[in-house]
This record gives structure tokens, sequence and C-alpha cells, in this order.
């Protein structure tokens, strides 16, 4: 703050007020003037109140002080950050500020820098190309503008990332309407970052992107688990009534009996596992799984082993009831095998979550009235079951169920 050395603004501390130079023309400390103005009063300003500043006011200014202003970064922003990361989402920062400004901040924050920040000046220079391998050396990039910003997201996708891009200004706004996913950050954000963005955080905290990244890996982690149930008992079914049919005249199982495995199977409980929040997974968990696992490995995998199952459970019942039922029973048998080793799958995996657990227990006793009640019973072409048939069913369907999870 600088002002003319022979009246310091009425504000100013008088402990602190400067007085001219000493005689030997170094600066001194200044001393208390004589008399202090009345309380309450305002002292005279003999302050020049012209508007201009010539050279001669600027030479009579004293150096008083240094008034300085930060924005701190919040202690919960890096941790924020390595969450990001550790879920596979790479943060870059895009900043007006100055090059140590900006160096500084990433690094409170955790971000890779590589000790070097790419500055507006040197973007012009780049090719699109080059500008992706930019952003695989540095995660800093100061004093840019919006063209600037605007030019690196458009570089990262045609190089084949999926970007995200946050802000709260009417400068962010090319950069969030052109990326993949543009969030607005906070109420205050100007009117054109919201309107160019997909997202408004209300609450200007990064920390609620890392939230919204566990929800929604909850989300399709329950979506993947419904899926492979669907896809994967009907894989099973397929499998079993191709391979019945092979091995008689007849398949297993009649057409009736096939939507009846559907409405059992693939009704209620896959409604239920949809809808419901992952149980025994941590957000650690959920963000250590990667962006891809909902589709991926985890998918195919989930569904192999259901098909599996399934198929094995329903066969094994079925021949097994050859062996020791009336003839006439043997499909019924795996009827109820087929339909219960995918309860109890659905069963094993709802890590106890009660509404999955009475979805399961609902079809199984529906799946028991059907074929014991003599009328839904010859509807579906089902023999009622003694003791020996209901026993084979339950040993293969919870046997399998059981062997396929100590596999898994």
């Amino acid at each position: 703050m600088w002002w003319p050395a022979a009246a310091p603004p009425w504000w100013w501390p008088s402990a602190r007020r400067p007085r001219p130079a000493a005689a030997g023309g170094s600066p001194t400390a200044a001393s208390p003037p004589a008399a202090s103005p009345p309380a309450g009063s305002r002292p005279a300003s003999t302050t020049s109140q012209r508007g201009e500043l010539d050279s001669d006011r600027i030479e009579r200014l004293v150096f008083a002080g240094l008034l300085c202003l930060a924005d701190p970064v919040r202690p919960t922003a890096a941790a924020a950050v390595r969450d990001l990361r550790a879920a596979g989402v790479d943060a870059v920062m895009l900043t007006g500020d100055h090059p140590r400004t900006a160096l500084g901040i990433a690094t409170e924050l955790g971000l890779r820098t590589g000790g070097r920040v790419i500055t507006g000046a040197e973007v012009e220079t780049r090719t699109e190309a080059e500008l992706a391998e930019l952003v695989a050396e540095t995660a800093v990039f100061a004093r840019v503008s919006p063209v600037h910003k605007a030019a690196i997201v458009g570089a990262l996708r045609r190089a084949g990332h999926i970007v995200a891009v946050t802000g709260d200004g009417a400068n962010d706004a090319p950069a969030i309407r052109l990326a993949d996913v543009g969030i607005a950050l906070g109420p205050r954000s100007t009117p054109a970052a919201k309107q160019a963005a997909d997202i408004v955080v209300t609450d200007e905290h990064i920390e609620t992107i890392v939230d919204a990244v566990i929800e929604s890996r909850a989300m399709w982690r329950s979506v993947r688990d419904s899926v492979s149930m669907l896809v994967g008992g009907n894989f099973g079914e397929i499998a079993f009534t191709v391979g019945s049919a092979l091995l008689d005249r007849s398949p297993a199982l009649n057409a009736r009996q096939l939507l009846a495995v559907n409405l059992l199977t693939d009704l209620l409980p896959a409604l239920v596992v949809a809808a419901r929040p992952p149980r025994g997974i941590t957000p650690a968990m959920l963000l250590s799984e990667g962006p891809d696992s909902a589709v991926g490995t985890a998918l195919r995998r989930d569904v192999t082993a259901r098909a599996m199952a399934t198929g094995t459970a329903a066969a094994a019942g079925w021949l097994t009831a050859r062996l020791l039922c009336p003839p006439r029973q043997a499909g019924t048998v795996g009827f109820a095998a087929l339909v219960g080793t995918q309860l109890a799958q659905t069963a094993r995996d709802s890590h106890g979550d009660p509404l999955v657990l009475a979805a399961a227990l609902g079809s199984a006793a529906a799946l028991f009235a059907l074929v014991q009640f003599p009328p839904t019973s010859y509807f579906f072409g089902c023999r009622p079951l003694g003791p020996l048939g209901w026993g084979i069913a339950t040993v293969a369907s919870v046997g399998t169920a059981v062997a396929a999870h100590g596999h898994r």
C-alpha cells in the first residue's frame, strides 16, 4: 500500500505511521504523533484530492506495507483428488493464474506436475496430438484462456479420452460445453456455466464429485448383478433345454414351464437386485474397481458362472430324478432345480439384504405352490412331487450354488 509521505491515511495505526526519512537518508521506524485525534472524530486529511497520479506524487510515496489476499485450498480437496485418481480419474488443472501460483496449488492438491507447468503461449504452438501428449507429462496448465481450455479438451477427446470439465465462470463455459460431461461447480456459477453444463453441483465442493462417482459405480454394480442374473440364468435355461432334448425324445421343459421359470426368477428377484444399493461393498472398493469393471470382465465372469451353475444344477436334478423317481416326475424335478438354483444364487449373492432374501423366499414359495397345487401343476405340465423329488431338487440347487461360490 502506498500514500504520500506527508499524510498517511487516518485509519493507519498510529504506532505504525511512517515519518520522513532520517538525516542519514535511511527510513526509520515511525513514532507516534504528538497528539491523537479525539475519539470518534476523523482527522482532516492533507492528501491531495487530485485524481491523477503524476511522477512527482509517485516520488513522494512511502512504502507502508503489503496487503496479501489468499484463497487457501480446503484440506478435504487434496483427499478428493486422491480419491479421484484412485478411481481411475486423472485430474488436470486449467487456470488463468500465474504459473508459480498454479504449481503451488497443484503441489498442495497432489496433482502430478513433473515440476513443469504448461502455459497458454505454449499451448498455441502445439498440435492436437502434442497437446494430448503434454497432458501425459503434466497436469498443470497456467495462463490459459477459454480458447486454450477448449483446445485442450478437444485434443483429449480426439485422443480417445472421456473428459469431464468442472468450472464456475463464463470463461469455463466453452470447455464445459465441449466435454463429455460438463459440471458447473456451485450455486454461484455463472448462468453461462450452468447452461453449458450437464450437471450442476450445488455445494461447490469437489468432494461431491467423488461422491457422485461412488454412487454411480454402486448403481452400475447393482445393474451388473441384475443383468448377470437375467442373462446368465437364461443361458443356463437354454443349455439345459437343448441338452435334455438331445438326450431324450422330448425336451424336459415345455413352453409354459419356461415361461414360469422366467416369471419366478426374472420378475421380482431381478427387480429388487437392480433397485437396491449393493451390500458388503465399501466406497473404497467401488473406487478401486475402475470405470470399466461394471460392464467388462466382471460382467462376463458373472454371466458365465451363473449360466454354468444353472445348467449344471438343472441337468443334475433331472438326470438323478430319471434314475430315482417316477418317469413323469423327472421333468418336474428338473424344472424345480432350474428355478431353485437361480433363487439360491440370488440369495447367496444378496449379502444378507432382507429385500433380496424376501424376494427369493417368496419366489421359492410360489414355486412350491405351483408344483404342489393340482390345478396349476397340471396347467404348467408338472406333477406334484414327494419328499424324494423335492430333496433331489433342493440338493442340486443349493449344492451347485455353494460349489459355484466356492469356485469363484
